[in-house]
């Protein structure tokens, strides 16, 4: 039996099969660390860096929650990033994993003026099937 876990000593290799798991779902930049060692970081399909820390990782696993902001410093400096802790089932934070946070960058507006189309078009068809 196959197994994946992640804890707070994971190594780069042993939390890139998560990393690459969010980044194909995504198609963003993603970064992942556990709590005690150094993570990766993935673009273009590629891990860019396998001995990856961020500032902002490591703030989100001081204050244990997620952060959203533009980095002062650091690969992704003035880009809009999200990042979350990932938690043991006593609350306390053993990775952390942030993404470009595209919503930063969309005109909401523009996008969901559309949405009332978008569900016609939907159930158009849905009804001629």
């Amino acid at each position: 039996m196959s197994e994946l876990c992640i804890s707070d000593d994971s190594s780069s290799e042993e939390i890139l099969p998560f990393a690459k798991m969010i980044h194909e779902l995504l198609s963003l930049p993603v970064t992942m660390r556990s709590k005690n060692k150094k993570g990766v970081r993935l673009e273009k399909g590629k891990a860019v860096d396998m001995d990856y820390t961020g500032p902002v990782l490591e703030e989100a696993l001081a204050r244990n929650c997620a952060i959203h902001t533009i980095p002062d410093k650091g690969a992704y400096k003035g880009i809009p990033v999200v990042v979350a802790p990932i938690h043991d089932k006593d609350g306390n934070p053993v990775a952390a994993v942030g993404i470009v946070d595209v919503v930063c960058t969309i005109d909401l507006a523009a996008v969901f003026g559309n949405y009332p189309q978008i569900v016609r078009q939907v159930e158009e068809r849905k009804s001629s099937l």
